[in-house]
């Protein structure tokens, strides 16, 4: 399904859209329900600019989430380009992390937006699948991690994150979570002596 998002911007409009998705990020966290005037005011748009980029609640929370998952697997490809492989997938882990805990204020938002649309109850759970199996294959090669970590097994092995109270000190209840995870993705790594 095509959209107006999906044809290139003005640089103006772009960075409105921005400010919009940001502003919408920290208020559907805050509440499922905020006004989307206020999310328009906040972001210092107009409710035409608001409007013309965002039909209604559900475009808008979907977009959110679409967005912040595609920052977040983006960011495997440029990792994986830059760090060395385990140094790479642990940095990812904390993104993966901070991801967590937006999402958990936006979960409530995105169920009413997927429930309303009859959309999927993962959205962009591939892309981050991809990601991690773009991770895990750098470590395959580099030696780094053991042999046969799947996605699945990634995934299984991370799911803590989704305990931690957001409200809470979740960056060192995180840190310490994934250190330990990826302590265990280590063991037995073939490049390791």
């Amino acid at each position: 399904m095509g959209s107006r998002s999906d044809a290139p911007q003005r640089s103006d409009a772009q960075r409105n859209r921005e400010r919009i998705l940001e502003v919408a990020l920290a208020e559907l966290s805050r509440s499922p329900d905020a006004p989307l005037s206020v999310i328009a005011k906040k972001a210092g748009v107009g409710q035409g600019t608001f409007y013309r980029n965002f039909p209604n609640r559900e475009a808008l929370v979907l977009e959110v989430h679409r967005h912040e998952v595609r920052q977040l697997t983006d960011s495997a490809e440029e990792l994986v380009r830059t760090r060395e492989p385990d140094r790479a997938l642990r940095e990812w882990m904390d993104g993966l992390a901070h991801f967590a805990m937006a999402k958990s204020g936006l979960a409530d938002a995105l169920r009413q937006a997927t429930s309303a649309t009859g959309g999927p109850a993962r959205p962009g759970y591939s892309l981050v699948v991809a990601a991690i199996g773009t991770l895990l294959d750098a470590n395959h090669e580099a030696g780094t991690i053991r042999p046969g970590v799947t996605p699945d097994d990634f995934i299984l092995a991370i799911a803590g994150i989704w305990q931690i109270d957001p409200e809470g000190d979740w960056r060192t209840q995180s840190t310490r979570l994934l250190d330990i995870v990826m302590d265990g993705l280590r063991a037995g790594a073939p490049g390791r002596a």
